[in-house]
């Protein structure tokens, strides 16, 4: 062979090796701007050859092995977590990058919801307060503004009703206390879903206190007439009644608790002696006493 064709011969070879060896062309990336999610969606790529894809988000990385110029699917349930997700085409040679967002879906499926205090007395203005969350199916907080109705009702009387549009997903109200003591039921619906929570009302402060005394085998037995707050509620037991007999220039101070709605004590039986008794900021009525002889 003469050296001129040899020469010849090994160039096209080096040739054609050259283009069987071209690295794959990475082209641009083709995606929605927005998934709703858990929605299906495809990725479109360009270019020849094969590829590695990765969608990186919030508490997610998908890694596919893709042949370029073809789309790629990702199926409904893939993608669930709401936030802003970076993708990367990454070939030997060069690599392609893209972003999207994903959205929250329009239906509520799961409610956060707080209500404060879980006790609190009767008759407070705008003592309670409801704050919800309004959730997806994938637990994302659905943004879209969406309308919540709260309800409380309690013992006797009307429920109070309101209703709140979220904000940021987020909707909050206050509301009072009722007049009678008791558990009260604390609602929220969001489209047909609902949550409760009950709220324990209690009675108030005493609004009046009054007793009686009678000689008792030497000493002096005193007892209250029920307590009731300033709405007719038996004052909760445990509540502290102070007693103070001042006599001679003594003074005898006894400190009750409440047992069904009475305080009763003894105290020693001092001729003229004055008595009085006391709850919080409530003072009873005095008596004088005269030994009974």
């Amino acid at each position: 062979m003469k050296p001129g064709i040899a020469f010849t011969l090994a160039a096209c070879f080096v040739a054609a090796t050259t283009v069987f060896a071209l690295p794959p062309r990475v082209g641009a990336l083709e995606l929605p701007k927005t998934v709703v999610a858990g929605n299906a969606f495809s990725v479109s790529t360009e270019g020849s050859g094969e590829a590695v894809l990765y969608i990186v988000g919030p508490g997610q990385v998908l890694r596919r092995k893709v042949q370029l110029g073809e789309e790629v699917l990702f199926h409904a349930g893939e993608v669930h977590n709401a936030g802003h997700y970076s993708v990367f085409l990454v070939g030997p040679s060069s690599t392609q990058s893209s972003e999207f967002e994903v959205t929250s879906t329009d239906q509520a499926s799961t409610l956060s919801f707080l209500a404060k205090p879980s006790r609190l007395p009767v008759d407070v203005h705008d003592g309670i307060s409801g704050v919800v969350y309004v959730l997806d199916a994938f637990r994302n907080l659905i943004t879209q503004p969406t309308a919540a109705s709260f309800e409380l009702s309690g013992l006797g009387g009307a429920a109070q009703t309101r209703s709140a549009p979220t904000r940021n997903g987020v909707a909050w109200i206050e509301l009072d206390s009722a007049a009678k003591a008791g558990n009260a039921q604390f609602l929220v619906h969001v489209d047909k879903v609902s949550e409760k929570r009950i709220v324990q009302e209690v009675p108030g402060d005493p609004c009046t206190l009054r007793m009686s005394a009678r000689q008792s085998d030497g000493r002096i037995e005193l007892e209250t007439d029920p307590l009731r707050d300033c709405r007719g509620n038996t004052v909760s037991d445990g509540t502290i009644v102070t007693f103070t007999e001042r006599y001679d220039g003594g003074e005898t101070t006894v400190d009750v608790p409440l047992k069904r709605g009475v305080a009763r004590t003894t105290v020693p039986a001092h001729d003229g002696s004055v008595i009085s008794a006391a709850t919080g900021v409530v003072m009873g009525n005095e008596i004088r006493w005269r030994s009974q002889r």
